[in-house]
């Protein structure tokens, strides 16, 4: 009895099994049955393909990418302001087999920079204009004969916690110049840096146009309890597998993913960063990114770097030195607090209840990246009358909001639309700004503040070109139909790097897409938070998240924009 039992309990679990593996097999052909019914066994298939099979992120087309041409077909206007804006941050390359070896490019041991003596001798006064010249070599200490270098300038006295940024123009001969307002008295030492050798430049200004797809993202598919993942990206191979359309109804904006296998397109539930590629260097480039060597690297005097300001000449108390006037810095640090220099008188918001007056009465919008999120977490922070209200948003993603009720101030912010590598955020919350803009019903009480840069350095310029018009069009719509709302935009800054955040993120990138954003928005009726200059000026290390004191004077100085400082009425 016990031998039967066992013999037909074995042929069971064979017939079982045999049903079982017939059905993993062909579950591709089941994808008309009710997805309830057939959600177990596509979860096991999944769970046994996945650790047979590795996930493969589509290899890109290794040519000047088809990505900068995606969207609406541009205007003959925007097509020559392209153009414009393409050639106005252009960079000079290195002249064909220039460098063949490490050995043959900028090395900032042998570099080294002079003061130059003023007109008048040694003597310098508040007002003036100092000039520093660079002259780099290579590593075997010979001149370099071209330019394209990436030099960061700065003069800064710890003693009084002053800092300005310098201005540094590149002679496209191996020399360069850097120039800086003389603002203070006392003492003033000169740091120059060397962020990139020209070399490293055409790595990076490559890995712009021919790998957009070094930062990928993928979406998750839902439908009941089947799930799938897939790669996304804006620029994504149309004829290696299928794809999903997401391109944006109102603006035009790309965004696809792969097609998942089952589930339908409209399945979609979440947005998030996949990862970044690796091995994108050649082992020679790899030597062009090096911490301590040749990446963000100090150039050392070749005589004094410090020089003694003296105060401003008695015969020129009631003038400005035109040169000084030309290097038009916005601003520049004294006493660690930040001094404009474009006529906006800074006030200072140290306290809750400065801060509640400035806003009272005002709808605070906050659309970007997580540079405009740190403003609001800041002010969440010091206002404690500023209740934020849990919309249940996952941390570091948001939509956020707060609200004080007794003084009628509403804080809202709202990360922009895809490309975005935060971690997970859901389809249905994924907005563009200038959709969000639409919406605005705007007027005297409405202050909408912009960060859109730090997600946009690995694609080519002409899609951040793209984005930013949209953006701006919605702007002016605003003004048109709201008049008074108040906009602010915060630029980008620089930040901490190694090689590998160099590949995704280098301060050329930023520096170039502040560039072009400052151009757009220039002439209307917009105002900067120049966190470009913040940051260079100041003395504590970069970061993409700069520290409270930057951020407090950035708070400042926008609050002063808000609430301006009221002139005195003469007697």
């Amino acid at each position: 009895m016990c031998r039967n039992l066992s013999k037909y309990a074995l042929i069971f679990l064979f017939l079982a099994l045999s049903g079982l593996i017939f059905l993993l097999r062909n579950i591709h052909t089941l994808e008309n049955w009710n997805c309830h019914t057939i959600s177990t066994l596509y979860q096991l298939h999944s769970r046994i393909q996945s650790s047979l099979i590795a996930v493969n992120v589509a290899t890109f087309y290794h040519n000047r990418t088809f990505c900068a041409h995606l969207g609406q077909k541009p205007s003959s206007e925007d097509v020559l302001e392209e153009r414009y804006l393409l050639d106005s941050v252009s960079w000079p390359s290195p002249p064909p087999q220039s460098a063949q070896s490490l050995g043959q490019t900028s090395d900032p041991v042998h570099s080294l920079f002079t003061i130059l003596p003023n007109k008048e001798g040694r003597e310098w006064h508040v007002g003036d204009q100092l000039e520093a010249f660079v002259q780099m070599h290579d590593f075997y200490g010979r001149p370099k004969r071209y330019g394209g270098d990436f030099l960061l300038a700065r003069l800064h006295s710890p003693e009084l916690g002053a800092g300005v940024a310098g201005q540094v123009v590149d002679h496209r001969n191996g020399f360069y110049s850097a120039l800086f307002p003389l603002l203070w008295v006392g003492t003033a030492h000169i740091e120059i840096v060397l962020v990139h050798p020209s070399e490293a430049i055409d790595v990076l200004r490559r890995l712009r146009e021919e790998r957009p797809d070094r930062v990928f993202f993928k979406s998750l598919f839902r439908l009941g309890f089947v799930s799938e993942t897939t790669v996304c990206n804006m620029c994504l191979p149309p004829d290696q597998q299928p794809l999903c359309n997401y391109t944006d109804l109102h603006t035009g904006e790309p965004w696809y993913c792969y097609k998942p296998k089952i589930l339908s397109c409209d399945t979609r539930i979440n947005h998030a960063k996949g990862g970044y590629l690796k091995h994108l260097l050649t082992n020679r480039e790899a030597l062009l990114f090096q911490s301590g060597v040749n990446l963000k690297v100090h150039i050392h005097a070749s005589g004094s770097e410090k020089i003694t300001v003296l105060p401003q000449k008695e015969d020129e108390s009631s003038s400005v030195n035109p040169e000084v006037t030309q290097l038009a810095p916005s601003g520049y640090y004294y006493e660690d607090s930040w001094r404009p220099l474009d006529g906006v008188t800074i006030r200072h918001f140290s306290e809750s209840s400065a801060v509640i007056q400035c806003l009272r009465n005002k709808m605070v919008y906050m659309y970007g990246d997580s540079t405009v999120r740190q403003w609001y977490e800041y002010l969440t922070a010091l206002v404690p009358e500023l209740k934020e209200f849990n919309l249940h948003s996952p941390k570091n993603v948001g939509p956020f909001m707060a609200v004080d009720s007794t003084n009628n101030i509403l804080l809202k912010y709202r990360c922009h639309g895809p490309p975005i590598r935060f971690s997970t955020v859901l389809t249905s919350e994924m907005r563009y700004i200038s959709n969000e803009l639409d919406g605005l019903a705007g007027g005297p009480n409405t202050v909408v503040m912009l960060s859109i840069w730090a997600h946009f350095s690995t694609f080519p310029l002409e899609v951040y070109i793209r984005r930013l018009r949209h953006i701006r069009r919605a702007l002016v719509r605003l003004m048109d139909r709201a008049p008074g709302a108040l906009v602010v935009i915060r630029s980008a800054n620089l930040q901490a790097l190694d090689q590998e955040v160099s590949l995704y993120n280098s301060d050329w990138f930023s520096l170039q897409l502040d560039q072009v954003l400052r151009a757009m928005f220039k002439g209307l009726n917009i105002l900067v938070v120049d966190a470009w200059q913040m940051t260079s000026a100041h003395h504590l290390p970069h970061a993409l998240h700069p520290p409270p004191v930057i951020v407090k004077n950035m708070i400042d100085m926008l609050l002063s924009y808000v609430c301006p400082e009221k002139k005195k009425r003469q007697k």
